[in-house]
């Protein structure tokens, strides 16, 4: 029995047509479904920006048609199966390094504010969002974003440079001495 090969297990992925914005609610029937009826679905998933699919890892298509069936806002599974390099790049998340910086100018690539420029004022890594200041405000506003939501339109490094400067001859600069003794300045007692 110890010399018995491991049996390898044929997998297919199919695409489940959902209604747009309730991906995440056909993924718990599914899932529920194949649990209480003990079906052959080794995986639901949810691909990041993907809207109205979701995909089924199953034996075969019988198997991923009787998960999905009497599901609320499924719409039923395409009629091609999916390769798996189809959807590779949409499932693997890889982390790259974004050059952004201070005081760079940015273009907002989606959300609300999608189109307008904005400077950079503060970056936090470890969240990966970033604090923009929307150039065509009135008023500078502070809005966060994710890092994966701004790119790089203009990097301002004569802009960063002043700033700095302008930082260190204020920390520089002697105070006045003040005329009239009281606390009103030269008008009071």
């Amino acid at each position: 029995m110890a010399d018995e090969p491991a049996k390898t297990i044929s997998t297919h992925i199919f695409a489940l047509r959902t209604t747009a914005n309730r991906e995440d609610q056909v993924m718990d029937f599914v899932a529920s479904n194949v649990k209480k009826r003990g079906l052959d679905v080794f995986a639901v998933i949810r691909p990041h920006g993907m809207r109205g699919y979701i995909f089924v890892e199953a034996i075969d298509r019988q198997a991923a048609e009787q998960a999905a069936f009497n599901v609320p806002y499924a719409r039923g599974i395409l009629p091609k199966e999916i390769e798996y390099r189809e959807i590779e790049h949409m499932l693997e998340q890889v982390k790259r390094d974004v050059d952004i910086r201070k005081n760079d100018i940015v273009e907002i690539i989606s959300g609300p504010f999608k189109r307008e420029q904005a400077k950079i004022t503060r970056i936090d890594k470890a969240k990966e969002e970033v604090v923009v200041e929307l150039l065509g405000a009135a008023v500078p506003i502070p809005i966060t974003v994710k890092m994966d939501a701004v790119k790089v339109v203009r990097r301002d490094t004569a802009g960063a440079e002043l700033e700095e400067q302008k930082e260190e001859e204020i920390d520089e600069e002697p105070e006045a001495p003040r005329r009239g003794g009281g606390p009103l300045g030269p008008l009071g007692p």
